[in-house]
């Protein structure tokens, strides 16, 4: 069983027209997919599925169950891929992935820190660079998100994918050594540095090209 329901109805009609006749009545087609079975076409309220994601603590990771079309009933899915108009963000297609209780499943988990690292205290900038990691498991043990406490985090380290403690039955599908989260030196000390640099360079050069200009006059006067 799912944490919450959706009903569907099996659409026969496909392509561009159908599809906006379907987003003319309040609905948007979508399909139903999985391991060794047939792809189902079907339509859906938007708006439900909406709620049912905003809702729940899952996100996309939430169990839902399929109810209506006698095809489909009864089958739990995730969403597995949404597409939105580009302009409002209005959804306009769902694939839902049906599951296979018994066998994992690979979905992406988001990464959530807390805490205010020592490293920013004293001046340092976060760098928050992995927001979700892609794990293995059972879809009943899915995790909502991975909560990271950062406040020890000194200026210069990191925290890698490899420090993140899973859940039994949760391996990570993403590298273990990408950074999740660094404390990295302000960019205007590097700029500060930099532009230093640059000036005394051109500093010297500028009194280099004196001292050649005043050689070159001094021997022209001695001929």
């Amino acid at each position: 069983m799912g944490d919450s329901a959706l009903a569907v109805e099996v659409r026969g009609e496909r392509g561009k027209g159908a599809a906006r006749r379907l987003r003319a009545a309040g609905r948007i087609p979508g399909v139903v997919y999985g391991p060794a079975k047939e792809s189902v076409a079907i339509s859906l309220d938007p708006s439900v599925l909406e709620r049912i994601i905003k809702k729940s603590t899952a996100g996309l990771n939430t169990l839902i169950d399929l109810e209506g079309a006698a095809e489909v009933s009864g089958r739990t899915v995730l969403v597995k891929d949404l597409q939105r108009e580009p302009v409002y963000g209005d959804l306009v297609h769902a694939d839902l992935y049906e599951l296979d209780q018994t066998k994992r499943v690979r979905v992406s988990v988001p990464i959530h820190l807390t805490g205010t690292p020592v490293g920013v205290t004293m001046g340092g900038l976060l760098d928050h660079a992995l927001r979700a990691i892609e794990v293995d498991c059972l879809a009943r043990s899915i995790p909502d998100e991975f909560v990271v406490d950062v406040s020890a985090l000194e200026q210069g380290h990191s925290l890698h994918v490899s420090d993140l403690v899973l859940p039994e039955g949760v391996e990570a599908h993403t590298s273990l050594e990408l950074s999740v989260v660094s404390v990295v030196a302000p960019k205007e000390e590097e700029e500060v540095v930099v532009e230093e640099e640059l000036a005394e360079g051109e500093e010297a050069a500028g009194e280099e090209a004196k001292a050649e200009g005043d050689e070159a006059e001094g021997e022209s006067k001695d001929s």
